[in-house]
């Protein structure tokens, strides 16, 4: 394993687990409403974060593919956390799903 696909995997899990915090923490705001596009994505987002780590780490032939549809996903994630900046989880989750998209970019090209 490159030390790359190691930094990957962190910002991948990392990514996870701020996406998983923010859709419990959404899901107990008063206007749970509002935050639909919010928890749907966080989903979405934790779900492809995981995918891509375990890839990496099974050397999988697909990783780099996985790794591209991640950075999108997570850059979607983000821009939709960024709207919500009244809450401190969305905050964290934004930067964080930034960040990874732009590894998993990195990872992918």
């Amino acid at each position: 394993m490159t030390m790359s696909y190691e930094e990957c995997i962190k910002a991948c899990l990392e990514c996870m687990e701020a996406c998983n915090g923010c859709y419990d923490a959404c899901l107990k705001e008063e206007d749970v409403k509002m935050m639909a596009e919010c928890i749907r994505i966080n989903r979405e987002c934790a779900d492809i974060c995981a995918l891509a780590a375990k890839a990496m780490q099974s050397d999988s032939p697909v990783a780099k593919q996985i790794c591209r549809l991640c950075a999108e996903i997570c850059e979607a994630c983000g821009k939709i956390c960024e709207q919500h900046s009244h809450a401190e989880h969305c905050k964290k989750c934004a930067e964080s799903c930034f960040k990874c998209a732009e590894v998993c970019r990195k990872m992918a090209s």
